[in-house]
């Protein structure tokens, strides 16, 4: 068996690094002082805060063999059980997403393969964690997104930011499959186009005109964008659309925590039936 459990052919018995990013921005957190928390990680969604929900998922996955936070004040983060868990470890954050990843990721504290998500992501789940990293395959490095289709279909009032191609738009899941040192590059990138991941001109014009015409005027799809984009690294990417609708509910604002409470609710109620 080769590194890290990885057996050769089948992305998903691979035993992964999950990094869990628990910052927020400098200052008060709107979010966090709405719910008098000091930390948007620890306001609570359904009785538990949303960090404890993040990792409880992700300690419930076999493909995962350790955890890192990442987040401004991993003491405050590592208490109670979070402290005991031994697959737990914490970490300052950095200035900035891809800072945060690319100081850690790679690392004895965060070997290869990588999948990074967040503490705002309270509706994650395994099915959600093993479909996005089949997804995700040989790629080097693999983007969870939900079609609007998708989500409409589930949730048809649900606001989202949606990046428009041919044939769909998508929404991000808070989900990124780092799968060997040739993502460095990706992230070094990141760091740059990070204000605009939400603005698809903007995002793609840092892999050339060319493909920021092509993805604004819709003449290419989001797999083949990201595809692309990726060969103009020297590396593999792959868009990995999720069937999940709750995959593109991270909770940001006060409507998010809502329609979160609102499916864990539906979810245990279908549970006791």
């Amino acid at each position: 068996m080769a590194k890290n459990g990885m057996t050769g052919g089948n992305a998903p018995e691979a035993r992964w690094t999950a990094l869990v990013l628990a910052g927020q921005r400098p200052g008060i957190d709107p979010l966090a002082d709405a719910f008098g928390a000091e930390w948007k990680a620890l306001i609570p969604v359904g009785g538990l805060p949303m960090l404890d929900r993040v990792l409880r998922t992700l300690l419930a996955c076999p493909e995962i063999d350790r955890i890192v936070v990442a987040g401004q004040a991993p003491d405050a983060l590592a208490q109670g059980w979070r402290a005991a868990e031994p697959r737990l470890s914490f970490t300052q954050s950095q200035g900035g997403i891809s800072r945060s990843i690319a100081a850690v990721a790679g690392t004895p504290t965060a070997p290869w393969p990588v999948l990074v998500t967040t503490a705002d992501h309270p509706l994650l789940t395994p099915d959600m964690v093993a479909a996005f990293l089949t997804g995700a395959g040989e790629a080097d490095v693999a983007v969870g997104m939900v079609e609007r289709r998708t989500m409409l279909a589930a949730y048809p009032d649900a606001k989202r930011t949606w990046l428009h191609f041919r044939g769909g738009a998508y929404s991000g899941a808070n989900l990124f499959a780092l799968r060997t040192p040739r993502a460095q590059p990706a992230l070094a990138l990141w760091a740059q186009a990070e204000q605009d991941r939400k603005r698809a001109l903007k995002l793609f014009w840092h892999f050339g005109p060319l493909l920021a015409l092509r993805a604004v005027t819709r003449t290419i799809s989001g797999p083949n964008a990201l595809r692309t984009a990726g060969r103009r690294l020297g590396l593999d990417a792959r868009l990995v659309a999720l069937p999940q609708a709750e995959a593109a509910i991270d909770v940001d604002k006060p409507a998010d925590h809502t329609l979160a409470e609102r499916i864990l609710a539906a979810h245990q109620a279908d549970a006791r039936t």
